[in-house]
């Protein structure tokens, strides 16, 4: 029987910088909802499910994906990787497709790429997301989820339970890591496509009222790249925004 390939989508309400994010509307649509359709596009999914929390400030992320006819699993709010393997597990997946719910830019056509080569290839975790390339926000990571489940039963690091596959890349002598690269044409690492702050929320709204009315709600990277560069202010917006560190 084939694998099931099952993307988790992280989501929860209770983010410090910008509560509630996922919800936030993007032209007609909550943001959750723009990444579950970007899910639903790829060719080489079998499943998607929302990995939220039990906590109450959560019910309303459990409400909406029910209501949009996505599978939702809930568990730990802090141990993410803990409720990553059990939502995998809950959906008798085979291989996990790692994905935050901060991304509603997220391209079909990079996820399907990430599974195919991770079927290719002899490794554990396949991503673009170690090797800065591709814009932030267009990350993919795909692994098995019984490398997952042996993670999750021996590791009690806090940093491993939050950040959930920083075990794999710290421990590159027990992990085969394949590290795909953004072509030319779409290589621009400093780009910020996810919605962490306001200026985020601002820079995604402004992307998708360019591009929807030309090229439909599922308009991919090149696209987008496309636009910033006829229009690079819009890449400004939210230019002086950061990430923190794993560790």
């Amino acid at each position: 029987m084939a694998d099931r390939i099952v993307a988790s989508i992280e989501a929860r309400m209770g983010s410090s910088r910008l509560p509630g994010k996922v919800l936030m509307d993007i032209h007609g649509k909550p943001a959750l909802a723009r990444l579950v359709d970007r899910l639903r596009a790829c060719r080489t999914l079998t499943d998607i499910v929302v990995a939220t929390s039990t906590d109450p400030r959560d019910d309303a992320i459990a409400d909406w994906s029910q209501a949009y006819g996505v599978a939702v699993f809930r568990g730990s709010e802090e141990d993410v990787l803990d409720r990553v393997v059990k939502a995998q597990a809950f959906m008798n997946s085979d291989i996990v497709v790692e994905i935050t719910g901060d991304c509603p830019l997220l391209d079909p056509e990079i996820i399907d790429l990430g599974v195919e080569s991770f079927l290719a290839n002899s490794c554990d975790i396949l991503t673009n997301a170690r090797i800065e390339s591709y814009p932030a926000g267009t990350d993919v990571q795909v692994y098995r989820l019984a490398a997952l489940q042996d993670v999750a039963a021996r590791i009690d690091d806090p940093a491993v339970r939050e950040h959930v596959t920083l075990y794999f890349y710290e421990n590159p002598e027990l992990y085969r890591c394949t590290n795909i690269l953004a072509p030319a044409s779409l290589r621009w690492p400093g780009l910020r496509c996810q919605l962490d702050y306001a200026e985020d929320l601002e820079f995604i709204r402004a992307v998708y009222a360019e591009l929807m009315p030309h090229h439909g709600p599922l308009f991919g990277l090149p696209v987008l790249i496309d636009l910033l560069k006829r229009k690079p202010e819009l890449a400004e917006i939210n230019s002086h925004c950061v990430e923190k560190a794993a560790r």
